[in-house]
């Protein structure tokens, strides 16, 4: 498995990735439905955080949020600044994402959690917590599997994680879980999805 840095190795296969899943095109129905219904419970500013070549963020602000999209990858930003000019994008980490304590109504971690390690998840998580309001949304989209495990990925070394042990990790950042979904299409590794809520009066 891979030891360089997943915004590394997305950079290199920037134009490649944004060829087969930088569109809507290539979304799952029901997975543009969970986004759209999930954006219309927010209230305040949306980091799509590893918002990569930027289509989420473009579709979020087509909803009339209040969207900006970060990644570390400068090719992706690039490439969605081109593509979206009327939407925001900057560089920033999963594990900072340079806003103010508590400014977030919402943030969307679409597959961009899959590369960190389990030893990292928790900084994350801390992170995403300490960015959201009380109250504010978190949705996140993952690969499933019956354990905590890696695989290769085509792009960087990539975890299974399974929803109660996402659901554990949460609570103990400070969300509330609200809901969880999982999906397996044919072909392709089982999909899940968790939506969270930062816990009222941010207690961990």
């Amino acid at each position: 498995m891979t030891s360089e840095h997943p915004s590394a190795a997305y950079a290199a296969h920037a134009q490649e990735y944004t060829d087969l899943f930088g569109s809507m095109d290539a979304v799952h129905d029901d997975d543009r439905d969970l986004v759209a219904r999930w954006a219309a419970g927010l209230a305040g500013r949306v980091v799509d955080a590893g918002c990569g070549p930027g289509q989420w963020t473009d579709f979020l602000a087509r909803q009339g949020v209040d969207a900006e999209g970060v990644d570390l990858a400068e090719p992706f930003l690039e490439r969605a600044r081109a593509a979206y000019p009327g939407v925001r994008f900057r560089r920033a980490a999963l594990d900072d994402l340079g806003v103010p304590d508590g400014s977030l109504g919402g943030v969307l971690a679409w597959y961009s959690v899959i590369h960190t390690a389990p030893p990292q998840m928790d900084a994350v998580l801390a992170e995403l917590a300490r960015a959201l309001a009380p109250g504010g949304g978190l949705l996140l989209g993952f690969f499933r599997g019956p354990r905590v495990e890696p695989f290769d990925h085509a792009v960087a070394t990539a975890w299974f994680w399974p929803p109660d042990e996402l659901a554990r990790r949460l609570d103990r950042a400070g969300f509330d879980v609200v809901a969880t979904a999982s999906r397996t299409d044919p072909g392709v590794r089982p999909h899940g999805a968790v939506t969270a809520r930062r816990r009222p009066g941010g207690d961990a």
